[in-house]
């Protein structure tokens, strides 16, 4: 079955009865990338008083933004839609070939690789591994000091993908090394999202200089944690992990997949597994310095639960607010916070006409601060997700791991971390702000505290 042979038939399609509305603004020549660099977040958010779908101008390309939910999840449903344009196109120098930006068999193909590994027996096994990691960045904290909290809880995340997913220890060097180099590489890409302007990023301009060692060296190090498995099975060593799993995996004909693809999984692990776990934490210790009262009952319920003892796997269906709290950081903070679709085909999306090959955005930090689907918006509330305060609207609108077949199949390893580094830091440690605090988002491929630097206090009963 080929791609075309899902895809609707064509002379089905409702004529609809223009292109969107074009949103307000924009420059000559750059069009309103000139808005997506100045004021990104800003821009997005203004977008809903347009209408549930508006166009916009990317310098020479014209794209659509969806503004409604409910859109949204008919546009990551539907088949017309595929994983591509201006972000993915972006990933895609990092990426590559990966379960993230493939479609079609490929796409299925890969997702069935990964799955197994994401079973709730095999995460049950990696929470022991979380806890670990987490009580040895707990244990390094000190009374009084001030830290880089991003930096801390990346270099976290990234040892557990890395031990749980990869069974790959004494990371310390590679961790840093990691962390300094996706650092500049999303910033690079992100302007490259934004504004296309592929001579100008072949110039060798320092900025450009940056980002192409920055890249070089994170395929090092992933060719690096490749050659050692190689090595490691080739002596007798064939553990039961993930990464093996996909140096053995073989396409539809039979055959071992290129090492290449395996590289491009690799790397997606240790940008989902690390990146985006890290920005969430620094962002939730964020949020509980900034509201002492939530940090508190978070403690009390840990405290109740485990009765000062380590935090555990097995703990985490009993902690209610712990869930509520994180789902809540990640709605009003989302490091996901821009995504990108392109049409497959000429087709129909809220009454308007989609021709194939548009670019098509939307905003999950837009929607889920959009006062039409949660009541005052802009508080951060755990409790707005007690059964009987959650919403219909509210759900549609904020879907952290996306929906329908392309949502992430670590989903439930993501929120175990979470909860099990979130309960082990806050059993012993307060995070307090400091002048140097600064909560501004800093804009990048994913959002993050523009500096995440708190104080640590001992806990206190």
């Amino acid at each position: 079955m080929t791609l075309e042979s899902t895809l609707p038939n064509q002379e089905q399609i409702p004529e609809a009865p223009t292109e969107p509305p074009p949103a307000p603004g924009g420059a000559p020549l750059v069009g309103h990338a000139w808005n997506l660099l100045r004021d990104p977040l800003g821009f997005l958010t203004s977008l809903r008083d347009g209408g549930d779908v508006v166009r916009i101008r990317l310098g020479p390309r014209t794209a659509y933004a969806v503004n409604s939910p409910e859109l949204v999840e008919r546009l990551l449903r539907s088949p017309d839609f595929l994983v591509g344009g201006a972000l993915w196109d972006t990933l895609g120098v990092l990426l590559g070939q990966g379960v993230a930006t493939s479609n079609g068999p490929r796409h299925r193909r890969q997702r069935r690789t990964l799955q197994p590994a994401f079973r709730p027996d095999r995460i049950a096994e990696y929470g022991v591994l979380m806890a670990e990691e987490a009580q040895r960045t707990a244990d390094g904290l000190r009374d009084g000091r001030t830290v880089d909290i991003a930096g801390e809880m990346f270099r976290t995340a990234t040892r557990t993908a890395a031990r749980s997913l990869l069974c790959v220890e004494a990371l310390d060097e590679r961790a840093e090394r990691l962390c300094t180099a996706l650092g500049t590489v999303f910033d690079g890409m992100y302007r490259r999202m934004i504004l296309s302007v592929g001579p100008f990023y072949r110039l060798p301009l320092p900025a450009n200089r940056r980002f192409e060692r920055a890249l070089a060296d994170l395929h090092r190090l992933v060719d690096e944690i490749i050659d050692e498995r190689r090595g490691a099975t080739a002596s007798g060593s064939n553990p039961d992990d993930l990464l093996t799993t996909l140096l053995q995996a073989r396409d539809e004909n039979g055959e071992l997949v290129p090492e290449q693809e395996a590289h491009d999984q690799v790397i997606a692990l240790l940008v989902a597994g690390g990146e985006n776990v890290a920005k969430t934490l620094a962002w939730t210790l964020q949020l509980l310095a900034e509201h002492p009262e939530h940090e508190r009952r978070l403690y009390e319920e840990v405290e109740s639960v485990t009765g000062g003892r380590p935090v555990a796997f097995g703990d985490l269906k009993k902690l209610a607010y712990m869930r509520n709290l994180i789902t809540e950081s990640m709605r009003i903070r989302p490091a996901a916070w821009i995504f990108t679709r392109v049409a497959a085909v000429d087709t129909e999306l809220g009454g308007y006409r989609i021709p194939a090959g548009t670019d098509i955005f939307y905003s999950p930090y837009a929607m889920q601060r959009d006062p039409r689907s949660f009541e005052d918006a802009l508080d951060f509330d755990p409790d707005r997700w007690l059964p009987e305060r959650r919403t219909a609207a509210a759900q549609t609108a904020h879907q952290p791991f996306g929906t329908g077949n392309r949502k992430c199949p670590g989903d439930h390893y993501s929120m175990t971390e979470l909860a099990l580094t979130l309960g082990t830091l806050v059993t012993k440690w307060r995070f307090v702000r400091v002048p140097e605090t600064d909560s501004t988002p800093r804009l990048g491929i994913t959002l993050q505290p523009r500096k995440a630097v708190l104080r640590v206090e001992a806990r206190k009963p």
